[in-house]
């Protein structure tokens, strides 16, 4: 029986407040309105950036709210003005949306785009109203995507088709982590031949290894405080491993860096969201021209500093969001190049969780030996 144009009754995990776990609630999701597109979310991917707005830091973070924004599911309806996807496509979710219309799109300089951003982060539509309520309260959307809910809405902008011969099991990652690290490092000029440097070897810093690798950059340093994560690192590409807690007392990790690669790195990258690594990295890059490209999202608040020396002697303080990627025009190619096998995207699910277990899968991912957990939404023609 059809469900377009009507109100779906379905399950989704509710943030009801910061700092508490999520509770799975019946939630109704209206039909899409113009320009939006309602859909069947089979698989999604827990990342980070959820739990940061869970914890309260987060500084657009608002609740109650449907977070998750690492989905894959199935178009169930359209609303007048969709062109860009069918019913029955398999879709990604984009939290960096792309209308191809706006001054960033237009400019060829970004892969940011203005048209939903305003609204996107104060957790509605571009209407500036919700399509989720629970409880007869409106609950807000997440980055554009809530895929914490079985169905969801979002703009036509911030979705795209995606081949379907690629388990949506897998290829929901590609809706945030692996194609933000991924993308960070293969579209970074000059990373050919290079001296590269990543801090914080999680499901990004992994991301970035591969892709440096698949740049063919000469060696590619893997900095973490877990021992456990070498083997990872090695495998996903770094030429060397340094543990910054185990280096001999006096001894920073700039210095060590510096040290080992005869003035520094041509490239760093930090997917820590942490301001002293960030430091860190910047001041490991080689004088002249090092380029640190900043990716983790630090607290609210949260602000880095160097001696302006740094900046003036040739150094570079740059960052990048989702890899730098435009989602629609770009994200199908690199589900291509996962379906060729030249992209490792299997490799990074170490953990699965029902729907029910969400919670757990949060556990999973703060346990140190979890890569990313993907959660089943309890569909059982989940492919």
């Amino acid at each position: 029986m059809s469900t377009e144009g009507k109100t779906i009754t379905c399950k989704a995990a509710i943030a009801w407040e910061a700092g508490k776990p999520l509770s799975i609630e019946d939630v109704e999701v209206a039909p899409p309105k113009d320009g939006e597109v309602r859909i069947k979310i089979l698989y999604t991917g827990i990342c980070h950036t959820d739990d940061y707005t869970l914890s309260g830091k987060d500084p657009e973070g608002a609740f109650p709210i449907i977070l998750g924004h690492e989905g894959g599911g199935i178009v169930e309806s359209i609303g007048a003005g969709v062109d860009n996807v069918k019913v029955g496509d398999h879709v990604v979710p984009l939290y960096t949306a792309e209308c191809r219309e706006c001054k960033f799109c237009k400019s060829g300089k970004t892969n940011l785009c203005g048209r939903v951003r305003a609204t996107q982060g104060k957790g509605v539509m571009p209407d500036g109203t919700s399509r989720f309520k629970c409880k007869g309260k409106e609950i807000l959307h997440f980055m554009g995507c809530s895929t914490f809910s079985q169905y969801t809405v979002v703009s036509k902008f911030s979705v795209v088709a995606v081949n379907e011969k690629a388990p949506l099991e897998k290829a929901c990652l590609l809706g945030c982590g692996i194609t933000t690290g991924y993308g960070a490092a293969t579209k970074t000029p000059g990373i050919e031949d290079s001296n590269v440097a990543v801090f914080g070897i999680g499901c990004v810093g992994l991301s970035i290894l591969q892709g440096a690798k698949a740049k063919n950059a000469k060696r590619i340093i893997a900095i973490d405080t877990n021992d456990k994560k070498e083997e990872w690192a090695k495998k996903f590409g770094a030429t060397d491993f340094i543990n910054p807690t185990k280096l001999p007392e006096g001894t920073s990790i700039v210095d060590k860096l510096v040290e080992e690669t005869d003035g520094g790195l041509d490239f760093t990258f930090d997917a820590t969201g942490n301001v002293n690594v960030m430091r860190s990295a910047l001041e490991a890059c080689h004088k002249g021209w090092g380029v640190c490209n900043v990716i983790g999202v630090a607290p609210a608040g949260a602000e880095i500093a160097t001696r302006p020396f740094q900046l003036v002697t040739g150094r570079t303080w740059k960052g990048s969001a989702f890899g730098g990627v435009k989602g629609r025009t770009e994200l199908p190619g690199i589900v291509d190049d996962y379906l060729a096998g030249t992209l490792w995207v299997d490799e990074f699910v170490t953990h699965h969780q029902p729907l029910e277990g969400i919670n757990k899968g949060f556990d999973d991912m703060h346990a140190g030996d979890c890569i990313r957990c993907v959660v089943n939404m309890g569909f059982d023609d989940a492919p």
